[in-house]
């Protein structure tokens, strides 16, 4: 095997590891706590700029990487949270919105220092469940007293005393570092979370509609799709992939039923109308409420369309920052869809990539993409969000198979505990 290039193509697969499928670890302290020293030290390179200039990082700095055996992660070094210069509070606020994103969290403290930033900040870090560990950077510099390591130790067990500078040392802190984030990770970054294959018995058959339309990437399908087909492959299933014109003739030439067909959300008609009412079927986009948020929540919202009336508004969430197509399933597509079955004129604003807004009490519904941009956390963040406000959610694949009178029947795989 040719070493070299093999270490190439595996960086370049890590690299390329979509962000939501990425461990995503937020770093968080002080300013000139050594944060970004201590994410170089990490990664073994200069990925952050350092300084003894408080506050050098000014924004939420992100850098990709692979960290076996974890696999690949995303770092989230983040500006100081007593940061007290002329944009600190847009500075600070960005800071804090990582909290919705991190699955954990890294807390960077120097000897014997626990002020009031680090005690609100581990209150809001245990208020969100969020999993956390403690680095104690500068050690070179200062011992650390008994008093100091028993409250650190109060809060979690899992407190590192290092020197972000000491490179001699760095395999014994990184190690140490990669064990506790092993220890506190999401299971499905140990175990990752089935996305279909679990529907689907070895070597059995799954047939996946995927039109290609304008939004399909060129040359490509896109990502629910890939995932999905990836997943069957785990599973050892066999998949057959198909345009949804082709799908009523390569049906009728099965010589025995699929154990589950799958479709984009925009097809879910025809998908229904062409598969028999013993043979389950689905949405892609339904398949990742289930694998990226709450399933039967989501379910539940659906059925809140019916309560929609004349001058209620509707936030439409998309994940993807794309630029919006002529005839846009979020923007169009749904809009339309929603008016003929509402018969009700409706408000419906838009948001795009990680925008979620603050006054989600003044909506009566949120309808989600499938979030396959997101990290599992923050779409459980902002269905719990939309709780809180007291407003249902629904995803784009369940309101679409709603008001198609279909729902009931493309949630007929899976499983609804009380």
């Amino acid at each position: 095997m040719n070493y070299p290039l093999f270490y190439v193509l595996i960086n370049f697969i890590m690299q390329t590891t979509p962000k939501s499928l990425r461990l995503q670890v937020g770093i968080f302290g002080r300013t000139n706590v050594g944060k970004s020293s201590i994410l170089n030290l990490i990664a073994n390179q200069d990925i952050a700029i350092t300084s003894n200039v408080p506050g050098t990082t000014t924004d939420v700095v992100e850098k990709a990487f692979e960290l076996l055996p974890l696999g690949p992660v995303t770092f989230l070094d983040t500006a100081g949270i007593d940061d007290i210069s002329e944009l600190s509070e847009q500075r600070i606020q960005r800071t804090f919105k990582i909290l919705d994103r991190a699955e954990v969290i890294v807390l960077v403290v120097e000897p014997n220092i626990w002020t009031n930033f680090e005690k609100e900040l581990v209150q809001n870090i245990q208020n969100r469940k969020i999993p956390f560990i403690i680095l104690i950077n500068k050690c070179d510099l200062e011992v650390c007293s008994d008093e100091f390591l028993k409250n650190l130790n109060s809060l979690t067990f899992r407190v590192i005393q290092l020197s972000g500078t000491d490179f001699d040392n760095r395999d014994k802190y990184v190690n140490a570092i990669k064990f506790s984030l092993m220890e506190i990770s999401p299971k499905e970054f140990v175990q990752q979370l089935p996305i279909l294959r679990d529907l689907i018995p070895p070597k059995g058959l799954c047939v996946l509609i995927t039109p290609i339309d304008s939004e399909a990437p060129k040359g490509r399908i896109i990502l629910p799709q890939v995932q999905a087909l990836r997943d069957v492959l785990d599973g050892d299933a066999i998949s057959i992939v198909v345009k949804e014109h082709e799908y009523p003739l390569i049906y009728s030439m099965l010589n025995k039923k699929p154990d589950l067909v799958v479709c984009d959300s925009q097809v879910v008609d025809l998908m229904v109308a062409n598969t028999p009412d013993d043979v389950n079927c689905t949405t892609f986009s339904i398949l990742f409420a289930r694998v990226k948020g709450d399933l039967a929540e989501e379910a539940k919202g659906a059925l809140a369309i019916d309560t929609l009336k004349s001058g209620d508004r509707i936030l439409m969430a998309e994940a993807c920052s794309h630029h919006s197509m002529e005839d846009d399933i979020g923007r169009v597509k749904i809009p339309r869809w929603l008016a003929n079955y509402l018969k009700e004129d409706v408000i419906i604003d838009h948001v795009h990539g990680r925008d979620y807004p603050e006054n989600l009490k003044d909506y009566k519904l949120i309808i989600h993409c499938g979030a396959c941009m997101l990290t599992r956390n923050e779409k459980l963040v902002r269905i719990q969000k939309a709780k809180e406000a007291g407003v249902p959610i629904t995803n784009y694949g369940l309101a679409i198979s709603h008001i198609h009178g279909v729902l009931k029947r493309v949630l007929s795989p899976f499983t609804f505990t009380e």
